[in-house]
């Protein structure tokens, strides 16, 4: 319930007022940036604009450009506008008690989605962890990540264009690290998190040279480091967009309608089908100062060896796109796909999974090549850096769609939110009753990793790291069990593989 309390808080740019809400105080729609329109369109982030008196802060701003989907988190059209650079605050207090804070970057494969989502809402950590919750926009498709500077060599405006998504994350976390001791947290205890192009955007953000200090901690949801474009590939993909929008000069691009750029990113994505490992068409390219190489290579070199990470994926993230539908045939056409020598393979996985229909077969392997293996990969590579590394496994059955979203991609966001009560959660749940014990379970572990940097809880007992040498990990179910090298046989399989 909202009060008529209106919070207010300094920041470098004004004063902001707010609202109370719930029992926690919320800043809505606070520029980190100068708005990426005009001459600034396709340009790296620019300091925001101070402004007079106190700003009002109690409604979210509209989302970065994007286009309806077609699934389950996506396919409402949302109010956007090319302003779109602004973050969301949910803290205990306005005060100087110096909390916590929890940075989320939501996912959406770089195209869709916001910071203001109601499954991010930062309430339950505030009320019950006493943790202040930041919520980012940051600019999508095409807008955020088109490598156009090789085809525009002489504007320098547009070399980062390639990477200002990524940027623009990078500049909001410059935004908290100076103001969020206004806002009751700790400039030196932040803990990013993510889910999906969020936890890739984490791990660039972990590589990333131009991030020291900026972050402590981080939590990577169904994502690790090995999405991302190499130069090439981005600045062939920019080509076709600019063939799709007729070749402007460079300063047609910053005056043409956001919405034909956004249709011609959509028939650049629609006519390619080759694309690698879940890696789409506007995703981040690397190659420039932000990220001089891949971010896998540099994790495995030792960037953020000193980042405490909570890492992890669902049992059937690759559900959520339909897979677990597909007929023997189509499953087996699905894996050849992924692999040259694809029998090795659905062996092993058959030894297994052979009581369960084809398209659950697809389904495993193909949430292990996405998903899984490159998040052991990077645990793996952390180790020999002795970073510090805890490992998870989400296995709840939705009981959606007559049981075919199994433990699939995204499910598990309104559990760590302890948000199950939100608007759409219960489509995503099924016709079941409320698993309110597991997300309270996995609610007070990430807040016990984001205030500690260790998701032990008394709940779950110990948590110990990931190593090697022990593989634990800590599987959510109706039941929480503490694993030992989960499907070794699979694991081991990859490790021959892509």
């Amino acid at each position: 319930m909202e009060t008529t309390e209106q919070p207010q808080a300094q920041t470098a740019q004004g004063p902001v007022a707010g609202r109370t809400r719930r029992g926690a105080h919320r800043f809505s729609g606070i520029p980190y940036a100068a708005s990426p329109t005009g001459e600034l369109r396709f340009a790296p982030p620019q300091a925001p604009e101070p402004w007079e008196g106190v700003r009002d802060a109690r409604r979210s701003g509209p989302a970065a450009p994007q286009l309806p989907g077609e699934g389950l988190t996506n396919r409402i059209p949302v109010d956007w506008d090319e302003d779109c650079l602004t973050l969301n605050i949910v803290t205990p207090a306005v005060d100087d008690q110096q909390r916590p804070v929890y940075v989320w970057i939501h996912g959406g494969a770089y195209l869709h989605g916001q910071g203001a989502v109601p499954w991010y809402d930062g309430t339950s950590f505030a009320l019950t962890s006493d943790i202040v919750v930041v919520t980012i926009n940051y600019r999508l498709g095409a807008l955020g990540f088109c490598n156009l500077g090789p085809h525009f060599p002489q504007d320098p405006h547009l070399a980062s264009a390639g990477l200002n998504g990524t940027l623009d994350q990078i500049a909001a976390l410059r935004w908290v690290k100076e103001n969020i001791a206004n806002f009751g947290g700790d400039p030196g205890r932040i803990t990013i998190g993510g889910e999906s192009a969020g936890a890739f955007s984490v791990c660039n953000l972990m590589a990333s040279p131009q991030t020291d200090g900026l972050f402590h901690q981080a939590i990577a949801q169904s994502g690790a480091a090995h999405h991302i474009h190499p130069p090439e590939d981005g600045t062939a993909i920019a080509g076709e967009l600019l063939a799709e929008l007729g070749h402007p000069t460079a300063q047609e691009l910053r005056t043409l309608p956001v919405l034909d750029i956004l249709e011609a990113q959509q028939r650049v994505i629609e006519n390619d089908h080759n694309r690698a490992q879940g890696v789409d068409a506007f995703y981040p390219v690397w190659g420039s100062a932000a990220l001089p190489e891949p971010p896998a290579d540099l994790l495995a070199q030792g960037a953020a060896a000193d980042v405490a990470l909570l890492l992890g994926t669902n049992q059937d993230e690759m559900a959520l796109w339909g897979i677990t539908g597909l007929n023997e045939q189509q499953a087996e056409r699905y894996v050849e796909r992924m692999v040259d020598d694809p029998e090795n393979l659905l062996a092993v996985y058959r030894q297994r999974l052979g009581h369960l229909a084809p398209g659950w077969l697809a389904c495993a392997i193909s949430t292990d090549w996405v998903f899984r293996i490159p998040a052991i990969r990077l645990a793996d590579h952390r180790d020999s850096h002795q970073a510090t590394t805890f490992m998870y496994q989400f296995s709840w059955d939705s009981h959606a769609l007559d049981g075919l979203l199994g433990a699939s991609h995204a499910l598990e966001i309104p559990f760590t939110f302890n948000t199950l009560d939100r608007p759409g959660v219960s489509d995503f749940l099924g016709d079941v009753e409320r698993p309110d014990a597991l997300a309270q379970a996995m609610h007070q572990a990430w807040g016990a990793f984001i205030t500690t940097g260790n998701p032990s809880t008394e709940t779950l007992g110990t948590w110990p790291t990931y190593t090697p040498e022990d593989r634990h990990v800590m599987e959510f179910d109706n039941q929480h069990t503490l694993l030992r090298d989960p499907e070794p046989q699979e694991r081991e399989l990859w490790q021959h593989l892509r």
